[in-house]
């Protein structure tokens, strides 16, 4: 019993020690004007590292060269581009990063939801009828006015991270592409293999 007491009496020590001093009133590692310096930074070095779907695929067969997505695992578990491997945005910190992508020299293919096209469930951009859907399809056509609604695009802020962590051999997909496209090839556990192709 008595060391029942001792232990009781060391729990609570412990827990009020450990919760005096956790708040720090106006203190965080967050610093806005910090990121967006860095953002404006990472401008002029992005501005150079839009790549088209072509220059895409021809990276993805270079050495030291990887496909990174960074939308949410239920959606990479079910459809993305061949080849990528997966780390969550919210996932990124210095050691995540260094874990999947050892060197920093790596060259690093990013792309989003915002780059693909027909495929509002895997790769959902925002709610759009079907009449949007189309109007969309049709701005997207080679002499198509190039005015799309605002949409926050995953691939700006993966770009500033990637960069800010010394990841700076980054290119972004710059081309909006249809699902429909040869020049594209997804997997995941919802794709549906064309036993007619083999």
């Amino acid at each position: 019993m008595k060391q029942l007491i001792i232990a009781a009496i060391a729990l609570l020590a412990f827990s009020s020690q450990a919760q005096e001093g956790t708040i720090y009133p106006d203190e965080s590692y967050v610093d806005f004007d910090r990121f967006l310096a860095l953002a404006n930074e990472v401008r002029d070095h992005r501005e150079e590292r839009m790549i088209s779907m072509q220059e895409f695929n021809e990276m993805t067969s270079e050495k030291n060269t990887i496909i990174l997505d960074t939308r949410s695992k239920a959606m990479y578990d079910a459809k993305h581009i061949k080849g990528a491997i997966h780390l969550c945005f919210s996932d990124f910190t210095q050691l995540n990063l260094a874990r999947i992508i050892p060197d920093t020299n790596t060259r690093i293919l990013i792309y989003c939801n915002n780059n693909i096209l027909d495929d509002e469930l895997f790769f959902p951009t925002k709610s759009l009828s079907p009449i949007e859907m189309e109007e969309i399809r049709l701005r997207s056509l080679p002499n198509g006015p190039k005015e799309f609604p605002l949409t926050m695009a995953l691939n700006v802020p993966t770009y500033i991270n990637l960069y800010g962590y010394g990841y700076k051999n980054v290119y972004e997909l710059a081309d909006l592409v249809s699902t429909r496209s040869s020049e594209i090839e997804f997997e995941g556990s919802e794709i549906i293999v064309d036993e007619s192709r083999n």
